[in-house]
Formats: C-alpha cells, sequence, structure tokens
C-alpha cells in the first residue's frame, strides 16, 4: 500500500487564467518504493487566522469577522477558505503537482474579507489532503486513498494575493448588492447625470456627509 507525504513549495499568482486563480506546487514524496500509476488528489485549504499578529488598521478591518482585540482568544479559529482538485501522473518516489486554487473577490465570502484586510505579512494556510492513488502491480491495479491525516502548512505573503487582485481588477474592488439596491443605484445615477457607478456612491456618500455634520468622506479628506 502506498504511503504518500505532502508539503507546498510555493503558490503563485496563475498569469493566464480567465478568473483570479493561485497555483500552488505540491510536493508528494511515496515513501514505500511503490509506483504510482496515477493520484486524485483533493485538498480543503483553511486560514488560521490565530497564527499571525495584526496591527490597528487591520484590527478595525477585522470587527465584522472576529470582534475587537478583547475578543480574539475566543475567535481566531481555523476557518474554510478553498476547495480545490486536480489529476496527478504517474510518478515513482515523489513529484511535484500544481493545484488551482480558483479564488473569489466576493465580500461576502468570509476568506476574502479577511485577506482583504490584512496589509502585509503573511497568510497562515492548512492544506488538508484527501483523495485516490492508483498503482498498478504483477497482479493488477490497486486503489487505495490517501489518509485523512495528510497535511501542510504553508504561509503565503499577503502580496501575492493583492497582485493576483491587482492583476484582475486594478484599483478596484467588488461588493455584492441586492437587485433592488443597484437599480436604484442606477435611478441616482441616471437623475444625477453621473458617468460611472463610483461617482454615484461617492455622491451618496457626500450627501449622507452634509446630514451627518459636515464630515467629508473618507476618500475626499485632505
Amino acid at each position: 500500500m502506498p504511503d504518500l507525504a505532502f508539503a507546498v513549495d510555493d503558490i503563485a499568482p496563475e498569469a493566464y487564467a480567465a478568473v483570479p486563480t493561485l497555483l500552488a506546487r505540491v510536493r508528494v514524496e511515496e515513501t514505500t518504493g511503490e509506483t504510482v500509476h496515477a493520484l486524485a488528489l483533493r485538498a480543503q485549504i483553511r486560514i488560521e487566522p490565530q497564527r499571525r499578529r495584526y496591527d490597528d488598521t487591520e484590527e478595525r478591518a477585522l470587527l465584522d469577522l472576529f470582534g475587537d482585540r478583547s475578543r480574539f482568544a475566543q475567535t481566531l479559529r481555523p476557518f474554510p477558505w478553498l476547495h480545490a482538485s486536480t489529476v496527478a501522473q504517474g510518478f515513482t518516489g515523489g513529484t511535484v503537482v500544481e493545484l488551482p486554487l480558483p479564488c473569489t473577490y466576493d465580500f461576502d465570502v468570509a476568506g476574502a474579507t479577511y485577506l482583504h484586510a490584512l496589509r502585509d505579512g503573511e497568510i497562515p494556510l492548512l492544506f488538508l489532503f484527501s483523495g485516490t492513488v492508483f498503482t498498478r502491480g504483477s497482479t493488477g491495479f490497486s486503489v487505495s486513498a490517501v489518509p485523512w491525516d495528510r497535511e501542510a502548512r504553508f504561509r503565503l505573503p499577503v502580496a501575492v494575493w493583492r497582485a493576483l487582485m491587482d492583476s484582475h481588477f486594478p484599483g478596484t474592488e467588488w461588493i455584492r448588492m441586492s437587485r433592488d439596491t443597484v437599480d436604484a443605484l442606477a435611478h441616482f445615477r441616471h437623475v444625477r447625470g453621473l458617468t460611472s457607478w463610483d461617482d454615484a456612491v461617492t455622491a451618496l456618500l457626500a450627501e449622507a456627509a452634509q446630514l451627518d455634520g459636515g464630515r467629508a468622506p473618507a476618500g475626499e479628506r485632505p
């Protein structure tokens, strides 16, 4: 029966993907000397927020997820970020598998909210591996499962995540709204003769600031 060990060598943006995608290079070692005919590999990738520090700006951005710093001991817990899968060709001894990690910029997803809040440093990731191993011996093919205890950690630089999003959404960010809200915003934009959604939201923020004591929106403060 094959025995597999896993390590994540690197994670980098996939340059030619149609949607934001990271590419993880996963090193697989078979320790018994048995030849692997094929490997159907699956992974759940979790974020381990308790494994890094946060400055005051990051703490404010993470209030919705974790509360203030006084609650971090209870709220900073690992949570699922992505599920990924791939099929590796046969090998003996070891190989490097490229595992695509499609990413979202939807702020209603906890992982995207967390990543957006980080200014610099690293993102602590935990890969939990599973899957199916196909081997070929003297009596034919055999099939076995990747044990559920196979895992690997990797610290992804925040700069890699930001480079990925900047390549797909340069200078912009995404917020999901209900259809009624979008319709109302479109009407407001048309009535005011504004040329972009950004202008419409900025105008609304300016009006709200006037009602709130004349304070300028954050983006317009000197």
